[in-house]
């Protein structure tokens, strides 16, 4: 999911993985789009010793560059429930909407207030 920190020329993606199954957000990183930045999702997933079977992704480069294409689905439909996840912070957090004059104007205040919320809404712990 895409914002910005203090102007659109600072972008920050947040990304994420869902179990399929449970719906549940497993892991998440900050940082910009790049390959490195996805390979520190995947880091994430390894120490937590958490297995994938299958990513569904959108077209997205990064992907086609670090994942097993045999385990890769690109499929809009199924990122549904992703989506949806993705309104509910930009409803809940008003520097993530779209057009405002909240905006983050720090990176390290950002990604907190992102990843408290994260922490609280999808993995239910009050830090």
């Amino acid at each position: 999911m895409w914002s910005y920190v203090e102007k659109k020329k600072n972008p920050r993606w947040l990304w994420w993985v869902e179990d399929a199954i449970t719906g549940k957000i497993v892991a998440f990183v900050f940082g910009r789009r790049t390959n490195a930045t996805f390979r520190r999702l995947l880091a994430l997933l390894e120490q937590a010793k958490i297995r994938t079977h299958q990513w569904v992704t959108d077209a997205w480069w990064a992907y086609l560059d670090c994942l097993d294409q045999s385990k890769r689905i690109q499929d809009k439909s199924l990122m549904q429930s992703l989506e949806r996840k993705h309104l509910t912070l930009r409803s809940r957090i008003k520097r993530l909407a779209r057009k405002t004059i909240d905006f983050s104007k720090s990176q390290i205040m950002h990604d907190t207030v992102i990843g408290l919320f994260i922490n609280r809404f999808f993995f239910d712990l009050h830090l």
